[in-house]
């Protein structure tokens, strides 16, 4: 008898709930089934996979066929997830995990197009920062990713649009009043004038100022509304794209500095082992 998904998914409950009745409740099933079950498996294997009856401890290769009874499964829930997200075809749900910029300009006029075209889909939109939006998409919990990164960095997805970065400060703090009484083209030595919010978009900035301040910075979010709240509140100043600006808010200002100028790359991602379902696939053709 070949081992089959049903074993491994009971085994994998038992084994989690440490105890064959919570397991039974679990699966819907009577406690001698999941018995039966787990009994077929070990002959399969040959072994023990529990050191005791109460199956509440693991065996040495119990522990190790555990890994693989989550491994398995899961790549079966997230398959039978796909698969069912394809067979509702363009009448279904497209998930989209982007940087709350994006969310903010380029977005809303996308999902007008695609809902004249499209009204019978849903849509579910995340705000998230851009390793976040990876994470998502890697772990099938989004179809389409739009994150930022820089310009000249090579690889993953599309440009869909590109922006200029620069300081996000209170309108009422040091970097305010200098710009005020300043001559000349903005710098990023202004960001000297506050303490620094970092975030990874810092990163982007090739100042040695920017750099430095890196570096002895003790203060790090990677949410824009956080971003924002920490400004607000007379924390200090960040670095954010221009097309973060129709969301600033009162009290906060924004200045792109020219030494250098820097550019940021909006790039919309999915997953490259995995083709699109027709409804995420028109969405994506709607972004581009």
């Amino acid at each position: 008898m070949a081992i089959k998904l049903e074993m491994l998914r009971t085994f994998r409950v038992v084994a989690e709930q440490g105890a064959l009745a919570d397991a039974a409740d679990l699966l819907g099933r009577t406690p001698s089934a999941v018995s039966m079950t787990l009994a077929r498996l070990e002959e399969n294997i040959g072994a023990p996979l529990f050191e005791t009856d109460r199956k509440n401890r693991l065996t040495r290769l119990g522990e190790m066929i555990l890994e693989e009874a989550v491994r398995a499964t899961d790549v079966f829930d997230s398959s039978m997830g796909a698969i069912r997200r394809l067979t509702a075809s363009t009448a279904g749900t497209v998930r989209i995990a982007a940087v709350p910029s994006i969310i903010a300009t380029l977005l809303p006029g996308a999902i007008a197009r695609f809902r004249f075209a499209h009204p019978e889909v849903r849509l579910e939109i995340s705000d998230l920062d851009s390793a976040s939006v990876r994470r998502r998409i890697r772990l099938d919990e989004a179809d389409i990713g739009i994150l930022s990164a820089a310009v000249d960095e090579p690889g993953e997805g599309v440009t869909v649009a590109a922006d200029r970065l620069g300081i996000v400060y209170r309108t009422d703090g040091p970097i305010a009043r200098a710009l005020a009484e300043g001559e000349g083209a903005p710098s990023w030595s202004l960001l000297a004038l506050e303490p620094l919010i970092s975030n990874p978009l810092c990163s982007m900035v090739e100042s040695p100022v920017v750099a430095r301040l890196l570096e002895a910075c003790n203060l790090e979010a990677r949410n824009t509304t956080a971003l924002l709240s920490f400004v607000r509140e007379g924390l200090g100043a960040t670095v954010l794209p221009e097309g973060a600006v129709p969301i600033l808010g009162s009290a906060i200002g924004f200045v792109r500095p020219d030494d250098p100028p820097t550019r940021r790359a909006l790039r919309m991602i999915c997953r490259a082992d995995r083709k699109l379902g027709p409804a995420a696939q028109a969405f994506w053709d709607v972004l581009l």
